[in-house]
Order: C-alpha cells, then sequence, then structure tokens
C-alpha cells in the first residue's frame, strides 16, 4: 500500500504542477489514460475529490491543496537526497579513522593517501598511532593495519604491502668498536636498543629462526628503551647500539653505507601489512577511495 501510495501522490503532484494530464503524462513517460486512472485510484481510495477537471483545465481542490502541501517539501527532500547521494559516488566525501603503527603510516600509508587527498578534498582521513591490538569498535576506528598473521578473525583483510623480515642493524662504526655477533646468543654482549609494546608493557623479544627453522628468541639489554619503532631506528642510526627493524624502513641507509646488517641468515620473511575491518562495515565513499588507493599500489 505504501509504494502505491508514493507512485500515486508522485503522479498528483506533477498533475497539479503542470495543469495538464496531457503534459503530466509526457513528464512521467506514461499513457493520459494511465494517469487518468491513477488519480481516480488514489482519489477512490482516500475518499476525496483532489483535483478539479475542465475541458481547458486541471487544478487542485482545497483538500487537494492541502495535501500537496505537505506532500511537496517530502519529496524535495528525497529527491535533493537522491541527487546528494549520486554526486558522492563522483566526489566522495566523508571520514576514515585507521589504526596503526608509526612505521606504516610513515612508509607505506601516507605514501598511497597523500594523492587522494588532494584529489579528493571532501575526504578527510585521520591515522591513529597504535602499537596494541586495539579494538577497532572502542577505539572508534573504521580500519587498522597489522602484519597479515596478526590480524584477528572475523575481519575482512587485504594485503597492502610485501612481505617483510626484521634485521639486525648498527652503523659500521659501532661494529668496528665492539664486533659483528655471528648468532643470536651473541646478542647478550652487545648493547641493543629495545622497544616496549603498548599490548602488555613488556620489552619486545628479538625473533630469529635458525637453519631448521625454529624460533629464537631472544631478550636483549641496552642503555635505551622506546615505544615506537621510528625512535629505535633512529637511536641505532645515531650509534647507540644494535636494533631489530624492518628491512625496508633501513633499505636507503644500508645502501648509503650508513648502516650495515648482520644475522640475516636468522632473519625469515613473514606476511607483509593487510588492512582489516569489520565484515558488517558499511562502506562509505570515503573509505572505499582509501582501499582502492591502497588496492591499486599493493605489490
Amino acid at each position: 500500500m505504501l509504494r502505491e501510495n508514493i507512485n500515486d501522490l508522485i503522479a498528483l503532484a506533477a498533475v497539479a504542477e503542470e495543469r495538464s494530464f496531457t503534459r503530466a503524462a509526457a513528464r512521467l513517460n506514461v499513457s493520459q489514460s494511465a494517469l487518468s486512472h491513477t488519480i481516480k485510484g488514489l482519489e477512490k481510495r482516500l475518499g476525496i475529490r483532489l483535483l478539479t477537471r475542465t475541458t481547458r483545465s486541471v487544478a487542485p481542490t482545497l483538500q487537494g491543496e492541502d495535501l500537496l502541501a505537505t506532500l511537496g517539501p517530502c519529496l524535495e527532500t528525497i529527491e535533493k537526497r537522491l541527487i546528494e547521494l549520486t554526486e558522492s559516488q563522483s566526489r566522495p566525501a566523508g571520514n576514515v579513522r585507521i589504526v596503526a603503527t608509526d612505521y606504516a603510516i610513515e612508509t607505506l600509508l601516507w605514501p598511497k593517501i597523500a594523492p587522494i587527498i588532494k584529489k579528493f578534498p571532501s575526504v578527510r582521513v585521520e591515522f591513529v598511532n597504535d602499537y596494541g591490538y586495539t579494538d577497532l569498535a572502542s577505539a572508534q576506528c573504521d580500519a587498522g593495519v597489522r602484519y597479515g598473521e596478526q590480524v584477528s578473525e572475523g575481519m575482512i583483510s587485504m594485503r597492502v604491502g610485501p612481505d617483510e623480515r626484521m634485521v639486525c642493524i648498527g652503523t659500521p662504526g659501532y661494529f668496528e668498536e665492539r664486533g659483528v655477533p655471528e648468532s643470536p646468543s651473541d646478542l647478550s654482549e652487545h648493547e641493543c636498543v629495545n622497544l616496549r609494546l603498548s599490548t602488555h608493557g613488556a620489552l619486545y623479544a628479538w625473533e630469529f629462526e635458525d637453519k631448521a627453522g625454529r624460533e629464537i628468541r631472544i631478550k636483549v639489554q641496552g642503555q635505551m628503551c622506546f615505544d615506537t619503532i621510528m625512535a629505535v631506528y633512529r637511536a641505532a642510526l645515531d650509534g647507540h647500539g644494535l636494533a631489530l627493524v624492518p628491512e625496508r624502513l633501513a633499505a636507503q641507509d644500508v645502501e648509503k653505507g650508513d648502516l650495515r646488517l648482520c644475522l640475516e641468515e636468522f632473519s625469515p620473511y613473514f606476511d607483509g601489512f593487510h588492512i582489516y575491518y569489520p565484515s558488517r562495515l558499511r562502506a562509505s565513499s570515503a573509505f572505499q577511495v582509501v582501499l582502492d588507493a591502497l588496492r591499486e599500489h599493493s605489490s
């Protein structure tokens, strides 16, 4: 009944505006007889006469005018909203909040998302730096970025970066002074820069693998400790000790000779970064733009 009434009310508004069944029928792309039948059916259901018909014109009755006065603004509001929804597909707009580590934000997400901010000025992106396993709902975030193996079940995920590995780095000066560790167990004799994890407050145990693929976890010691990998990296680059960092982060300084790698044979690769979000999330036009930017440039 509701759908039938809405269609009939749209027909009534067209006739009243055009003051002609002929012109209204052409506007609605229906026959004149079908339009007349629609109006008569509406009047019969309501039990009132809505239009006064003469051989030369059509005009609303007083009751018809009263109904149209209520109907007009409603139809205009609906039409305006439909136009806005249509335009939003070509001009995305909205807010997107993403939780990730500073390393993921600076080296992966921002370089890919920065161009879309200029292209779509109505898209607003907020990054939340967090090393913990943040609950998206409680943090009011639309999505998160983690390594593939860390993504929780029940989430939709999409790879946004290549496989990575953690590598042990130090400056040439440090290695000249303290020597080069030959195995992970040798790290106990070295000054190392620690990372404290926000998840449970413990220090990150450095992870390696032996030739048989068995995991090796080493707790290292040193003067310096930070809660972000970018600060850990800076301390190592400044010569304050060894650090375990993503290889991609260190690549440029290694190539320049400012850093050297060690223990490479004990550094396995693992799944790269994935963006993840709840399956129940209804993607906004802004969020879809962010996903597309990450997807088309992922490697």
